[in-house]
């Protein structure tokens, strides 16, 4: 088959997926799920007083949930649906952006957050205010936002 004739046989709108009884079923279980889970937290009782108890949990918390919160948050769901369909639409190059990732998580993993944790700082944001000034801490957060919605 021809590479025209590939493009459009996966545009065809009889060639799309649907979800069957079973997926709806499961697909509502999970967001019922989530919601139960966010309810019982929510109305358990106020165990998240502070600020600080709430962003970094009193710093009571073993590294395993620390580390999957931080992979959760990196991670955009975009992302995990986007990512597979890229390497299935135009093939592995795409694994260099994963390698490239590795290497810029080693520098800030063993570098900056070492410091952020021993000054109590909860972002790099407070830190640039610490070091610098504010006018550098806003000049940093509109960079940061810009690049986001770029």
């Amino acid at each position: 088959i021809s590479v025209c004739n590939q493009e459009t046989a996966t545009m065809d709108p009889s060639n799309q997926k649907h979800f069957a009884v079973l997926d709806y079923v499961i697909f509502a279980f999970l967001l019922a799920a989530s919601m139960v889970i966010g309810l019982y937290y929510a109305l358990s009782g106020g165990r998240q007083r502070t600020t600080q108890e709430f962003l970094m949990a009193d710093r009571s918390m073993h590294y395993l949930p620390v580390s999957l919160s931080l992979i959760a948050s990196f991670q955009s769901a975009v992302a995990i649906i986007g990512i597979p369909a890229e390497i299935y639409t135009h093939g592995t190059q795409y694994w260099f952006f994963g390698c490239a990732y590795i290497l810029g998580l080693l520098l800030p993993a063993h570098i900056f957050i070492p410091v952020l944790y021993r000054l109590r700082l909860s972002s790099a944001y407070p830190y640039l205010e610490l070091r610098f000034n504010k006018a550098v801490r806003v000049c940093g957060t509109l960079i940061f936002m810009f690049q986001m919605v770029g």
